[in-house]
C-alpha cells in the first residue's frame, strides 16, 4: 500500500457517487461481484480481525506501504505483542521502534508510527481517533492512511486509493494498463464515483477492490481468468493496450544508498551499547557511499552521533 502526503478531501457526497465516472462503467456493475468475490477470497488478516482495533489498523497501514504482505506478518504480531496500544509504544525511546521495525525497509515509516503514538497519547487520550481531520493531523498520516484507517478501523465513507486499488479502477473503469506514476485528480474523482453509498457497504467495498487489485489484478500476469468483472473491465474488452504512458518506475536495491543504509542500521539495531566507527567501516567498502548513507541516517533522525565516533538508535 502506498501512502500520500496531500490535503484529503471532505467525505465524498452521493452525488459524487452517483454520477457517471468518466469510463461510463456502473458503479453498481462493479459493486456486486467484487464484493462477492471478497466474501470467498479474502484473506484472514490479522489487522482485519475485530480484535487488532484502530491501533492494529494503523500500524499495519504504516507497514505495508510498499512492503509485501507475507514480510509484514510477523513484524506485525511482534510488534503488537509489545505495544499493544499506542500509550505502549509512545514510552518507549524512538530508537526501539527503529529496532523493532527489523528489515521491513523504509525505516522512516517506525519513527513516524512513532510520533503518531506520542501525539494520540497526548492528545487523544491513548485512543485513535475516529475523525478523519484528527486523522490527518497526526505525525506522519498523509490522505491515504488517514482515510484508509477511517475506513477499515471505523467503517467510514471514504475512497481508499493505494497502488493495487489504483491498479483495479485503471483497467476496469478507464481501460488503461497502469494508473499514472503519481495519483490524479481523475483519480480521486473515478474512485469517489464509484464510492457505495452505504458506509459500511463502502468500507468493504475499499478492503474488497484492493483485495482484487492484491490477488488477481496484479501488476504483472494478471489473472483474468479468476476476475470478478473480467466481462466488464474496460481494459480487457479493448484487447488489453499495452502501457503507453511514461515509463514505469523500477525499484532496485543491490548497490544502491538504501543497500547501504540498511546494512548500517542491521549493526545498530543487533547492538545493545552505542557502536564505534570501525564497526559501521566494516559493512561496506566503499567509503564515500557509507558516508552519506550514514550521514542521511543522522539526518533522518534514524541515527544518533555521539561523543568519541559513537553512535546508536535514537533516544529522543
Amino acid at each position: 500500500m502506498t501512502s500520500t502526503d496531500a490535503s484529503a478531501p471532505a467525505p465524498p457526497s452521493a452525488a459524487d457517487t452517483t454520477a457517471a465516472d468518466p469510463a461510463g462503467t456502473a458503479p453498481a456493475a462493479l459493486h456486486l461481484p467484487v464484493l462477492a468475490w471478497f466474501d470467498r477470497h479474502a484473506r484472514d488478516l490479522p489487522w482485519r480481525r475485530p480484535e487488532a482495533g484502530p491501533w492494529g489498523v494503523m500500524v499495519s497501514e504504516f507497514m505495508l506501504q510498499q512492503t509485501p504482505v507475507v514480510r509484514v506478518l510477523p513484524v506485525y504480531e511482534q510488534w503488537l505483542a509489545r505495544w499493544p496500544r499506542p500509550a505502549d509504544l509512545a514510552a518507549e525511546a524512538p530508537g526501539e521502534a527503529v529496532r523493532a521495525w527489523g528489515r521491513l525497509g523504509y525505516p522512516r515509516r517506525a519513527l513516524r508510527l512513532h510520533g503518531a503514538a506520542v501525539a494520540i497519547t497526548e492528545r487523544h487520550g491513548g485512543d485513535v481517533p475516529s475523525d478523519h481531520a484528527q486523522l490527518l493531523a497526526l505525525p506522519g498520516i498523509g490522505e491515504y492512511t488517514a482515510a484508509a484507517v477511517a475506513s477499515f478501523a471505523y467503517g467510514q465513507r471514504y475512497p481508499v486509493l493505494d497502488t493495487n486499488v489504483r491498479r483495479v479502477f485503471a483497467r476496469a473503469a478507464t481501460g488503461v494498463q497502469y494508473p499514472p506514476n503519481a495519483t490524479t485528480a481523475a483519480e480521486r474523482r473515478l474512485a469517489r464515483a464509484l464510492l457505495p453509498d452505504d458506509e459500511g457497504t463502502a468500507a468493504r467495498w475499499a478492503a474488497a477492490s484492493m483485495e482484487l487489485g492484491a490477488l488477481v489484478c496484479t501488476a504483472k500476469n494478471e489473472d483474468c481468468g479468476r476476475c470478478p468483472i473480467a466481462g466488464s473491465c474496460a481494459w480487457r474488452l479493448a484487447g488489453k493496450p499495452a502501457h503507453d504512458g511514461p515509463p514505469r518506475r523500477a525499484q532496485t536495491y543491490a548497490g544502491t544508498d538504501r543497500q547501504v543504509r540498511g546494512k548500517l542500521l542491521a549493526v545498530l539495531r543487533e547492538a545493545v551499547a552505542p557502536v564505534p566507527q570501525e564497526r559501521l567501516d566494516a559493512v561496506w567498502d566503499e567509503p564515500v557511499q557509507r558516508a552519506r548513507a550514514l550521514d542521511g541516517l543522522v539526518a533522518d533522525g534514524l541515527v544518533e552521533p555521539l561523543p568519541d565516533g559513537l553512535y546508536r538508535l535514537p533516544l529522543t
